[in-house]
């Protein structure tokens, strides 16, 4: 290779020096002893007072499997649900995994880069001439750091993500043991309706035949009867569909599919949550509003270094020794760059600027919403409260009032039987309302619950990792 001007080799020592001290600064480019997964648990802990696993032998996997037997021993009760699919929905366990995949790139950007030799071997009549170079990516090795750093926040998303996805399975589970009790509790109920429909229908037409009855009022129970027929029916294909939801998010087959659902819901709580100021609780603890004001920080902090490195892409160092039979050996060091003639980085400075200013933007934007959603959640909230004790202490009472004096009636010859079983048909509709309201209720509330964490994105994946780093429990 030719060479300019000699220059004095402690020179090209210290420069070399240099680059090193970057290595240096860039930290250790190890893998971390549970693969980032610290905080991930630490979030789940936090947010939901659960245990989660990441199954990375067959011992995990066995462990898991004891506790899911442990809790298929019983009836599965919603907190037993929630539990039962972090530690066994097997799509979970594979987002893990994506903690090891940025894990790795972590590492291998902390990595030294591998330097470059070439070989040589020219004649010119009796002379060789041999040249060997030694070069080094002296770019990427200052750049090491900032490489490093990029990766540093890859891996924290990672690990936000999976937090987030913890979350949203447990919330999507508790919506689903809510809506497979609910259908459950609803087909029975209409089993019972179906039985007594049935009754009815062959009541009437014994009576038609004696003639106690004419055509109008014996079609009248048949309809009933049909209806009855067609509700179980859609019951149940409804009990089915919510059943096999549960089962898709608890990760069970076989034997497994068969565990045990409670008989009803759990009863509305004494009262409905007051949250006043639900909206300055939501910006504070909101993960995509956190989210987003770390991802408005980050994005200022690089558009500095973009400004700063607007003239820097290309940035080489090597070492050459070339050797011949006739001439002396020449030992030295080279060192290349790009020259800034066409393009000055004025593009990437604008690019950041637009970048940021869609930062700020997008924060404003998830702050608005994130007002929006609770208020709403909590509106919802409390009105599936009102109405579900609406129907709890008025309309069922009532119903039932209704029922046991007409029953004192018909003891007394005072009205019929169809007339006690159409007011049947009446209570019927009202515990049907009342079900339904108490499974919207239950429902609600795991909306609210959610609507407080925020929904999953990468800016609520920064925030996650962000708030474990500062207590502590980051992975890197």
């Amino acid at each position: 290779m030719a060479l300019g001007k000699a220059i004095p080799h402690r020179r090209g020592l210290r420069l070399l020096i240099g680059a090193g001290s970057a290595v240096l600064l860039a930290g250790c480019a190890s893998f971390s002893a549970n693969g980032g997964f610290s905080a991930v648990e630490q979030t789940t802990r936090e947010r939901i007072g659960k245990d989660v696993r990441w199954v990375r032998s067959e011992g995990d996997q066995a462990a898991i499997d004891r506790r899911v037997s442990e809790l298929l021993a019983k009836p599965l009760s919603v907190d037993d649900a929630v539990q039962l699919a972090l530690l066994n929905n097997r799509g979970l366990q594979a987002s893990f995994h994506e903690l090891g995949i940025s894990e790795a790139d972590l590492v291998q950007a902390g990595r030294l880069p591998n330097p470059g030799f070439s070989f040589g071997r020219t004649t010119q009549g009796d002379e060789i001439e041999l040249e060997r170079g030694l070069h080094l990516n002296l770019a990427r090795l200052l750049a090491l750091p900032l490489m490093r750093q990029v990766e540093s926040r890859r891996f924290a998303q990672a690990q936000g993500m999976a937090a987030l996805g913890v979350l949203s399975l447990a919330a999507e589970t508790r919506k689903a043991w809510v809506q497979a009790v609910a259908a459950q509790e609803s087909a029975r109920y209409s089993a019972q309706v179906m039985q007594a429909a049935e009754a009815s229908a062959e009541l009437a037409r014994r009576m038609a035949q004696v003639g106690n009855f004419n055509k109008l009022q014996q079609a009248r129970e048949q309809s009933f009867y049909a209806d009855a027929a067609l509700n179980l029916a859609k019951a149940q294909q409804a009990q089915l569909s919510a059943r096999e939801r549960l089962t898709r998010l608890l990760g069970l087959w076989g034997a497994q599919a068969a565990y045990r659902l409670p008989e009803r819901l759990p009863d509305l709580p004494p009262g409905p949550k007051d949250l006043p100021d639900i909206e300055r609780l939501a910006l504070s603890q909101r993960l995509d509003v956190q989210g987003a004001r770390l991802f408005t920080e980050q994005t200022a902090r690089n558009l500095g270094l973009t400004r700063t490195t607007r003239f820097v892409n290309v940035l080489e160092l090597g070492l050459v020794r070339n050797s011949s039979n006739e001439e002396p050996t020449q030992k030295g060091w080279e060192i290349g760059f790009e020259i800034p003639l066409f393009d000055w980085g004025g593009a990437r400075v604008a690019k950041a600027e637009a970048i940021y200013m869609q930062a700020v933007h997008r924060a404003a934007e998830t702050a608005i919403n994130a007002r929006s959603e609770v208020r709403e959640a909590y509106g919802a909230y409390r009105s599936a409260w009102d109405i579900a004790k609406h129907h709890r202490d008025e309309i069922v009472p009532l119903r039932q009032r209704i029922a046991e004096e007409n029953l004192l009636r018909y003891n007394g010859m005072l009205i019929g039987v169809f007339e006690l079983l159409a007011d049947a048909r009446s209570q019927i509709a009202s515990v049907n309302a009342a079900l339904d309201a108490q499974r919207d209720f239950w429902l609600a509330q795991a909306d609210l619950d959610m609507a407080l964490v925020g929904k999953p994105s990468l800016a609520a994946a920064s925030a996650v990792t962000a708030t474990s780093a500062e207590s502590g429990g980051g992975g890197h």
